[in-house]
């Protein structure tokens, strides 16, 4: 599928077993959109379970390669590390030309897009994704950005890839938290927007968790397709893209009160996607029947729906801090219906008031 920008426009490719076809791939953007030289972002799990045999490829099609090593996890994902890539690319005489390919999940993409936005003031980027969040969402749009000590994500840009390319078969190499905690991402888009793809979680669910390749081909697909579309009638996040946000605004709060520590990007997201739906209840916007359905698919997923013990006034603070904040008021993703939200502007107060009643229900 093509995620439509003009001159930004890039392929999104989607498949099974096409893993060891990478190289090849690559090699057709050449010498039109990359360079020779290519460096490989990734973590050390996914450069020996992946990494060794991408770089061999690559190497096969005349690409010079240098590798980055990042640690795993979200903590890497600060400023420091930006500058440590930029210093390999530096000491490795990248050009504007030169391309860098993040292998890896949300964090690894994050980071090399960032990267290649400040290099040089822009240079080309490949994501090959590797997690279900990776591949469903945050591999596409351009969305780039490190975390703040203050806030998740506050330090970014908006920079597209030249080349989104996913083999659902990696997804194999998750363990099943990992693996669940992606479809947060999935059950968020049938939310927004497909309210076949979410009956499809609620009947099949056996089948995906089975991970059932043809399941997850559709999934991946779907999910992609959806954000493309989005993105393409909205790059830069105004009314449109912000349905992507649903469940995001208390989840960030979660993930930097606890530190991005004890709940993965996914779980944080599947609670903040309950208190979205129970605040829409409350404005009127969906009965409880909508909200119910979907608090029994991310419990149907294995997905945590409560958040006991976490301070309602230290995430309302984190929440505070939420890019979408404007004047005191925060711009909310709201259910209307299965398959259909809006965003809708919610004063704080109010919003302090239901967070604190969700916080003592989900303790009681």
């Amino acid at each position: 599928m093509q995620v439509r920008l003009r001159a930004r426009s890039y392929p999104v490719e989607i498949g099974k077993g096409i893993f060891s076809r990478f190289g090849k791939r690559l090699s057709k953007l050449r010498p039109a959109v990359i360079g020779m030289k290519v460096a490989v972002v990734t973590n050390p799990r996914l450069l020996k379970l992946y990494g060794k045999g991408l770089i061999h490829n690559l190497r096969a099609e005349g690409f010079a390669v240098t590798t980055i090593v990042v640690p795993d996890g979200e903590r890497s994902k600060d400023l420091s590390w930006v500058g440590r890539i930029i210093d390999k690319l530096v000491a490795g005489k990248f050009e504007r030309r030169s391309a860098l390919i993040a292998l890896g999940g949300g964090v690894i993409g994050d980071l090399t897009g960032f990267a290649a936005s400040a290099y040089l003031r822009g240079i080309p980027y490949i994501h090959v994704p590797t997690t279900v969040i990776a591949q469903v969402d945050s591999s596409v749009g351009g969305k780039t950005a490190v975390n703040h000590a203050k806030g998740k994500n506050l330090i970014g840009a908006f920079y597209q890839p030249k080349l989104v390319f996913a083999d659902v078969e990696v997804l194999n190499s998750l363990n099943f938290r990992e693996l669940i905690g992606g479809l947060a991402e999935v059950i968020k888009y049938g939310v927004i927007a497909d309210a076949k793809l979410f009956r499809f979680l609620e009947t099949d669910m056996a089948r995906i968790l089975s991970r059932d390749p043809d399941a997850w081909l559709y999934l991946v697909s779907r999910s992609c397709a959806i954000k493309a579309a989005v993105v393409s009638a909205d790059e830069r996040e105004g009314d449109r893209r912000r349905i992507l946000n649903y469940g995001h605004t208390l989840g960030h709060a979660i993930e930097t009160v606890t530190s991005y520590r004890g709940y993965t990007h996914g779980e944080a997201i599947a609670m903040g996607m309950v208190f979205a739906a129970q605040l829409s209840v409350a404005e009127g916007l969906c009965g409880t029947t909508t909200a119910k359905r979907q608090c029994d698919l991310l419990v149907k997923a294995g997905l945590p729906t409560t958040m006991p013990g976490l301070p309602h006034a230290a995430v309302m603070h984190a929440m505070d801090r939420d890019k979408k904040v404007v004047a005191e008021q925060v711009n909310f993703v709201l259910v209307d219906r299965i398959g259909r939200v809006r965003v809708k502007t919610i004063e704080k107060q109010k919003i302090r008031r239901a967070l604190k009643s969700f916080c003592q229900s989900t303790s009681s």
